[in-house]
């Protein structure tokens, strides 16, 4: 069942009725889709942040829009003010619960791996899965198991299993977990032995010296 959300139409699209909307804590937003006139609407920052928390961002919900039908929609981008640290736009994509769409769904591991209890590196160069599928079988996120890796193991994505509702896109070779050898501290350099006495390069014999007085006294 989707997740219903509450929108507002904007009518007036001026800076100053949208800073309005957003000191009254609700974000501007655009709702559009693949032959769907682009809707401007305003819903609630802290239903939307708390639906995107809970649910997922790929979680379908059902935008309940003012004077028109609902519709299903997911979150397809956001952005926040940096400096405030505050939503600030919204985008909805419609989408149509009978095709399958492209979609990458969070990765999170589970356990602690046993080459890291012997002290490797636990590394996850992967946390997004890209998948194809249905808006009804996205799931809200991947769990993989680390337990059992060892150092030097990893897990690939041709080592997933093809689950039942959807279709891995990415490629198979891409490694999403890894325990790597702990690394190696390196040498401290030899301590210098301040007291010893310095080597003098080319320092000359009292043999060499005799020698040179004995050309000298040829010539």
């Amino acid at each position: 069942m989707a997740i219903v959300l509450n929108a507002k139409q904007r009518q007036d699209l001026k800076q100053s009725v949208t800073r309005e909307l957003r000191l009254e804590g609700n974000v501007p937003s655009v709702v559009y889709g693949k032959d769907k006139e682009p809707i401007t609407v305003a819903v609630n920052s802290i239903e939307l942040l708390k639906t995107v928390r809970d649910e997922g961002k790929n979680a379908i919900i059902s935008l309940d829009i003012e004077g028109k039908d609902s519709v299903d929609v997911m979150l397809h981008e956001y952005q926040i003010d940096p400096l405030k640290d505050e939503l600030i736009h919204a985008d909805f994509y419609v989408v149509n619960m009978s095709e399958e769409m492209d979609v990458e769904v969070p990765i999170h591991l589970e356990g602690e791996a046993a080459g890291s209890k012997e002290g490797g590196v636990l590394q996850q160069p992967l946390y997004e899965l890209a998948i194809r599928a249905k808006p009804r079988d996205i799931p809200e996120e991947i769990l993989l198991d680390v337990s059992e890796l060892n150092i030097g193991d990893s897990i690939l994505v041709g080592d997933l299993k093809e689950a039942r509702g959807y279709e891995i896109t990415e490629d198979d070779d891409t490694t999403i977990v890894s325990v790597t050898p702990p690394e190696e501290m390196p040498e401290e350099p030899e301590a210098v032995d301040e007291d010893a006495e310095p080597e003098v390069i080319n320092e000359k014999s009292d043999d060499d010296e005799g020698e040179e007085e004995s050309d000298e006294d040829k010539e």
